[in-house]
């Protein structure tokens, strides 16, 4: 059996927040003892003191987390300004923390680091089924971290997660580790043993106009599309209107069906490149995508369902949810609206917690490779039956 339970609070001192979610915990453990954990919270709480607090009550856990941009769980739906704690149980699955520090320096060698660190706590020597992770975003691009975790677990591991962030100002992000808060880290939770799980990835986001293809690009810088400068690409579709966030690009992936989402950031008129927060492949087909508030909202509702009917059991145990900070950003007031939806569609009793991104991780379709998204919406459902 895996049993999972979530604490939330909105109280805006960190002791008080800290002491209310570690007392939600215990009272829905009910004598068990937690064996692993994942923490998300608002950027201005007092971290270290949390992460103290949390060892002080669960001795020895495996805990990972980060800095959010609003945060999500089954106790208060939609906040900001929050901190939530899921927290695992089981005597069938054994999960294991890693820890790779340095991102920026050499992200093959952290990420390695991190796998390598959670590999050797497994005692049993259960197949690895997946991992879950909470990176680093501002130090260096997701795509890297993604490619190196996949690297080292192998790409038949599928990897979830999200790219810790700082309320859209773009100049820390934390993440955490047991006792510790860092930067330019790349923590994981490595999920071992005989379990259940299930994923729904949509963005709500329909491609417009022909398809390009990627003619020249250095990273996540985007020069040209076919052949031509990349911003004639975007001024041809929208009226001569700049790339923006509600405009992003559709990346096909040429080995399965459907495409991620990259969001621009910036773009120079001069030179007619534009910049995205993630890398582009060269040689990629690409299309500009455009969605209604609508839409967006619906997505959420097509990721819980897909999850739901994909689930290989009955009934989940958990459910982690990713969303990104640039559709909290365009939904305003009605982002509220996205865990309404899940709530709707999963049971009530499932335990939920999850937090807005600065980039998502998931395989596109269940077995298919790992990718990092912008502007989309992960479920990840776990369970034993």
């Amino acid at each position: 059996m895996l049993n999972a339970v979530v604490g939330h609070s909105n109280d805006p001192d960190s002791m008080s927040a800290i002491t209310e979610v570690i007392e939600q915990c215990h009272n829905a453990l009910a004598g068990k003892v937690p064996q692993a954990g994942i923490l998300f919270a608002a950027i201005d709480f007092d971290h270290a003191l949390m992460l103290q607090e949390i060892d002080r009550a669960f001795t020895g856990i495996e805990l990972i987390g980060g800095t959010t941009d609003a945060e999500i769980s089954s106790v208060l739906k939609f906040q900001q300004d929050s901190v939530t704690l899921m927290l695992f149980s089981s005597e069938e699955i054994e999960i294991c923390a890693g820890l790779g520090r340095g991102l920026s320096k050499n992200s093959i060698a952290a990420t390695k680091q991190a796998v390598e660190q959670a590999q050797s706590k497994i005692i049993n020597k259960f197949a690895s089924q997946l991992c879950l992770t909470i990176p680093e975003s501002l130090t260096v691009d997701g795509v890297s971290i993604v490619d190196g975790l996949k690297q080292a677990l192998g790409k038949h591991i599928p990897i979830f997660g999200g790219l810790t962030a700082d309320q859209w100002k773009f100049e820390n992000t934390y993440q955490f580790f047991q006792s510790e808060v860092l930067s330019d880290s790349v923590p994981i939770l490595l999920f071992s043993g005989n379990f259940l799980f299930s994923q729904g990835v949509a963005s709500g986001w329909h491609p417009i106009g022909n398809k390009g293809k990627v003619t020249k690009v250095n990273q996540n810088l985007l020069y040209e599309i076919d052949g031509k400068p990349a911003l004639d690409f975007y001024y041809h579709y929208l009226g001569g209107l700049p790339p923006s966030g509600e405009y992003p690009l559709a990346v096909f992936d040429e080995q399965e069906q459907g495409f991620y989402m990259r969001a621009p950031s910036s773009h120079n008129a001069l030179e007619g490149s534009i910049t995205f927060l993630g890398e582009i492949p060269e040689n990629a087909f690409v299309q500009i995508a455009q969605a209604s508030r609508e839409d967006i909202l619906g997505a959420a509702k097509t990721s819980i369902t897909n999850a739901l009917e994909n689930y290989p059991g009955t009934k989940p145990d958990a459910a982690i949810f990713f969303s990104c900070a640039a559709r909290r950003q365009l939904l305003g007031t009605r982002t509220i609206e996205e865990y309404q939806l899940a709530q709707e569609c999963l049971n009530t009793t499932i335990p939920g917690c999850g937090f807005y991104t600065h980039g998502e991780i998931s395989p596109l379709t269940h077995g298919g490779e790992t990718r990092l998204h912008h502007e989309t919406f992960v479920t990840l459902l776990i369970g034993m039956h």
